[in-house]
């Protein structure tokens, strides 16, 4: 009777430490679902306020630029629709092609300036522009980091057992990556 308790208690506890190693992993992998969580989300906000830093200053680059071209008020309309699409855009999907238009249309704001050595030499036009390119390399810095953070939680989220987790917990893969866009993968051509 003896040895027949001891080998219950022996299964009981061996049972237990492996419902407690369950548990333990399933509260360790939640726990860092949320910190990676948390991380794309903080990545995404820092990617939001560059965004709009460089919304809020296109409207001064525009107005400089219309002082010297008065004839090219399509191009100025579209960086203007492009511009509210972003401001308007919810999520980063959303934004993400939003963003993807107003560097269209803002490109060819920057093409237009080439026809006008004039405003090259505008002082306004200049710091402008100076504080724009500023503004890309954060908006460059804050997509790679974004990038970084939503690749790190696909991985760990990926991972097993932590899939497991992530489905119980309703924790889905994130898509949202930042891509190059296919007009930049097109080797420009140089003339002399």
């Amino acid at each position: 009777m003896r040895r027949g308790t001891m080998v219950l208690l022996a299964v009981v506890g061996v049972i237990l430490l492996a419902v407690l190693f369950v548990f333990g992993s399933f509260k360790s992998a939640q726990n860092q679902l949320v910190q990676k969580d948390e991380g794309v989300k903080s990545a995404w906000s820092q990617v939001d306020v560059d965004l709009q830093r460089r919304a809020d200053l296109i409207p001064n680059l525009v107005e400089t630029v219309k002082g010297f071209t008065k004839e090219e008020s399509t191009v100025f309309g579209d960086i203007a629709n492009a511009r509210a699409g972003l401001l308007n855009a919810h999520g980063p999907e959303a934004k993400i092609a939003a963003n993807g238009t107003l560097d269209s249309a803002f490109g060819r704001l920057l093409a237009l300036t080439e026809n006008y050595p004039q405003l090259k030499s505008n002082e306004q036009f200049m710091r402008l522009q100076d504080e724009l390119s500023g503004t890309e390399n954060r908006i460059s810095v804050s997509r790679r980091r974004y990038n970084e953070a939503i690749q790190d939680y696909n991985t760990f989220m990926r991972m097993f057992p932590n899939s497991i987790w992530a489905g119980i917990l309703g924790f889905h893969e994130n898509t949202a990556y930042f891509q190059a866009s296919a007009s930049s993968r097109t080797v420009p051509a140089v003339k002399f």
